[in-house]
């Protein structure tokens, strides 16, 4: 086995995490019903998924839903039909969709940081894989470890989903390294296994509450022998 000179991270479920804040669901009713705590899991399960249709939706919505991560103006009508699909009105599906795309929302898991910078300091290339239609780089700031990730492929700004081989080869080439060198990391065996197809090693990690999930990421690696 080749030794690993690049990892490339999913971003939702594997880095960081979208976790609700009580105050986000102030007010706002499903079906005209209070939402409650197992409801405000399905509506957060439903925004933060990485596979999957959550409602019933037309041939047009369904080509909306599949491409939302290709561009912003896509991402907002897919979502914004899921929430309100669920049960949502019109001005409180804006509010959660206004919280989703927030990546100040999003909190980081434990170890992200740490990790980031491990692998900077030994050298070991890094990229943000993620099918998302908005930046994540201010999340990244905010925790003090944009500067160590080399490279965001994110896909409404190169124009490639995962599973797609092309995001991964995205990635690759622009780390300027071979896919035998290379790990994938992410929570989707589907999406981000999908790595696996050029070439790539894949190491599954579980979107746990960051709480309990403290050294999801370097477990991952120690199975590919990088200990940071």
């Amino acid at each position: 086995m080749s030794e690993v000179k690049a990892v490339l991270f999913d971003f939702s479920g594997t880095l960081f995490r979208l976790e609700e804040d009580e105050s986000w669901f102030h007010g706002i009713a499903v079906d005209d019903r209070e939402v409650d705590g197992h409801v405000q899991a399905e509506l957060m399960h439903r925004m933060t998924a990485p596979t999957g249709q959550h409602v019933e939706m037309t041939p047009e919505a369904h080509r909306v839903w599949v491409n939302r991560d290709l561009a912003p103006h896509l991402h907002r009508e897919a979502y914004l039909h899921m929430l309100r699909e669920s049960g949502l009105a019109d001005e409180h599906a804006e509010s959660l969709y206004g919280l989703l795309i927030d990546p100040m929302n999003w909190t980081p898991y434990p170890d992200t940081a740490e990790v980031l910078q491990g692998l900077h300091r030994k050298h070991i290339r890094t990229a943000v894989v993620s099918n998302i239609a908005f930046d994540v780089r201010p999340a990244f700031v905010s925790l003090g470890a944009a500067e160590f990730v080399d490279e965001f492929v994110l896909s409404f700004e190169v124009g490639a989903v995962k599973p797609d081989p092309a995001i991964f080869e995205f990635a690759l080439d622009r780390l300027a390294v071979d896919a035998a060198s290379a790990l994938m990391i992410g929570d989707s065996d589907e999406a981000d296994g999908g790595a696996r197809a050029v070439g790539c090693r894949f190491a599954l990690v579980d979107p746990l509450p960051t709480t309990e999930r403290p050294d999801g990421l370097r477990t991952a690696l120690s199975g590919y022998g990088v200990a940071v």
